[in-house]
């Protein structure tokens, strides 16, 4: 039996530096966008991350990309 995978959507999550705390660490916050296709390769998802982080009034420091999909054991 093979086990087969089936994508089925994902999100992509900025981490932005909002500051730094009163022990000198820095401080991070999350922006989260759902629903993004599957099928968007790596390097379009990078260059829209990039373009949103631009925008952002706080320093981009990390593009993560979670990809969900189902396993079907067939």
């Amino acid at each position: 039996m093979a086990v087969v995978k089936t994508p089925q959507s994902g999100k992509v999550v900025l981490k932005v530096q909002t500051g730094v705390s009163e022990t000198g660490s820095p401080v991070f916050k999350l922006r989260t966008y759902t629903n993004i296709r599957s099928e968007a390769t790596d390097d379009d998802i990078f260059a829209v991350a990039a373009g949103l982080g631009s925008l952002q009034q706080h320093t981009l420091v990390e593009i993560v990309r979670q990809d969900i999909n189902t396993l079907i054991n067939q």
